[in-house]
């Protein structure tokens, strides 16, 4: 490590994204496992800026980066974000959701990642600062691949939001690894769906582990408009389920394996956010 710098204003923030390229710091806790004996750069550390952290509402509503996984399971949050706050508390252990942040476990990108789904389902926006200007971009579009994303080398991410219009109905995540606790996926799926007069008139599934980034099943989503309440699980189509997916074999299970687990995963999602 070069350098060290922890500003504590957003003003501040920006002056140093202007000065060079920096490593980000917010929780730490993919930064440092991935970095060998000893960080390598500058590093510029976020956990400092006030307007990173906390939840808010103003229409949106408005996650900042450096909000750790323990808050975010700890907020009073609408139905519609159940699903991310039962993601929260299967992000690693306590020790990890105390120190993990949203932001950074966005900007990790792994396919594995367990706060993605609940946030796709949600139709979430990240806003992405530099030293001039501010971005929004949604997540879809942000998440390139496996460590990759939209963000510039001179940006930093400062927020997740929520539109208004994604905050409605109910969700549901859950999760599928070798073991009950501090897992690393093999396939997990966040459902959000809204209900009128016993039919979906709105619905967002979305699943993590089976492609390169998490997916939204779009053609599944929409064979379940208008589907009713009681009709909706067996009306899953799993062709619909696995053509939306591209898993691929690994350490933690094969490709098959991780196809028929999403099916599964997917009805068991559903039927949680319905319950």
């Amino acid at each position: 490590m070069r350098s060290y710098a922890r500003p504590t204003t957003l003003p501040d923030l920006r002056a140093h994204l202007a000065a060079g390229p920096f490593r980000i710091l917010a929780g730490g806790t993919d930064l440092y496992p991935g970095a060998g004996p000893q960080l390598d750069g500058d590093i510029l550390d976020l956990t400092a800026v006030p307007n990173l952290r906390g939840i808010r509402v103003d229409g949106n509503l408005r996650i900042g980066a450096c909000t750790t996984w323990t808050e975010v399971a700890e907020a009073y949050l609408p139905p519609a974000l159940h699903a991310l706050q039962q993601a929260a508390l299967q992000v690693g252990g306590r020790q990890i959701q105390n120190a993990g942040t949203i932001g950074g476990n966005l900007c990790n990108a792994s396919p594995a990642a367990d706060g993605i789904p609940p946030l796709l389902a949600c139709d979430a926006m990240v806003e992405l600062t530099s030293a001039t200007a501010i971005r929004e971009v949604p997540l879809a579009d942000f998440l390139l691949g496996p460590r990759k994303t939209a963000r510039a080398a001179d940006e930093v991410l400062t927020a997740v939001i929520i539109p208004q219009a994604a905050l409605g109905g109910r969700s549901a995540f859950v999760k599928l690894g070798a073991r009950a606790y501090l897992v690393i996926s093999i396939a997990m799926v966040a459902a959000r769906l809204v209900v009128q007069d016993g039919r979906i008139a709105d619905c967002a599934v979305a699943v993590g582990s089976c492609s390169a980034t998490a997916e939204r099943l779009r053609s599944a989503e929409a064979a379940l408009i208008g589907v009713s309440v009681s009709d909706a699980v067996a009306r899953l189509d799993p062709h619909l389920i696995a053509s939306g997916l591209a898993p691929i074999d690994d350490i933690r299970a094969t490709a098959a394996y991780r196809g028929e687990a999403a099916v599964e995963l997917v009805k068991r999602a559903v039927a949680g956010a319905l319950a």
